[in-house]
């Protein structure tokens, strides 16, 4: 009998815990021994999830895609499978890998165990499975990890607010040793899949299984033309934008000389003056409905 275990973050979803635990004893197959953990601070999931895995063939993460990219750090390059239950605020890891944001079907597709195996961003000490990056988005980021408002609307309220007085900066980015270059930007994705999440979609094109990722630079942006890179964002268009460079990499450095805040899957990783990243291919298994195409 296989035995899987759920990481339960209570918080996400609004806190539907009863919710979820009603829903895994009836839709849970019989056919695995059941275990179910609660995180009760940042980072606990982490040690939960390691814990787990000396014991566990499938790791279920319950909550959004910070208490993901938790659980799936200790699972990097090992046997244990992660699986998702979305139940975050805008869920994009599961919305790219076509996850079911209904808590039942979510559970069904574990039942059926197929999995594929996936890219991962390596920035040296921390492993990114979505969306990573620096400037704007990385702010907001900062300023939410301090607000006692969670959610999708205290996210908004927050953007709206900074990006009145946020100003873009100068950067020196180097990609695939070769040449470095500098930039202003407003903001500096590094994109593993699609989209930040609600069907926001920062890199299109971008395929979690191909063995590159993609860095978006968004240039100094005037005000006025917002809402327009607002609107390709949530039509899939934003590759197509005069203030957008999108390119395909395998190692990338990003330098500043004055600190800037960083993100990685929308968790908030402090201030930094220089990261590095490298794709790791092929090295997290990941439970999804069809072949990843």
């Amino acid at each position: 009998m296989k035995e899987i275990t759920f990481i339960i973050n209570p918080i996400s979803g609004h806190g539907q815990k009863k919710i979820v635990e009603k829903s895994i004893e009836q839709y849970l197959s019989s056919k695995f021994k059941l275990n179910i953990q609660y995180t009760k601070a940042p980072k606990h999931a982490i040690e939960l999830s390691r814990t787990a895995s000396e014991s566990s063939d499938i790791i279920v993460a319950v909550g959004g895609d910070g208490s993901i990219h938790e659980v799936a750090q200790p699972l990097v390059d090992s046997h244990t499978i992660l699986g998702i239950i979305p139940m975050g605020s805008g869920n994009g890891l599961a919305r790219h890998l076509e996850i079911p944001l209904n808590i039942k079907k979510a559970i069904e597709l574990i039942n059926q165990q197929y999995y594929q195996e996936i890219d991962l961003l390596d920035f040296g000490d921390v492993y990114g499975l979505n969306v990573s990056g620096i400037g704007f988005d990385a702010h907001i980021a900062h300023q939410f990890s301090k607000s006692k408002k969670r959610g999708f609307f205290s996210y908004v309220k927050i953007s709206f607010k900074e990006f009145i007085k946020y100003k873009a900066q100068e950067y020196t980015i180097k990609i695939d040793h070769n040449d470095s270059f500098k930039t202003n930007a407003f903001l500096i994705s590094l994109a593993n899949s699609s989209q930040f999440g609600n069907n926001a979609y920062i890199a299109p094109e971008a395929k979690i299984n191909d063995g590159i990722f993609e860095l978006i630079i968004l240039s100094e942006l005037k005000k006025i033309i917002a809402p327009s890179i607002g609107l390709k964002l949530f039509t899939k268009k934003i590759d197509s934008s005069k203030y957008v460079n999108i390119i395909k990499s395998k190692n990338i450095s990003i330098k500043s000389t004055s600190d800037f805040a960083f993100h990685i899957d929308g968790e908030n990783m402090g201030l930094r003056k220089e990261i590095n990243v490298k794709i790791k291919p092929s090295s997290l298994k990941v439970i999804v409905p069809s072949p990843i195409s």
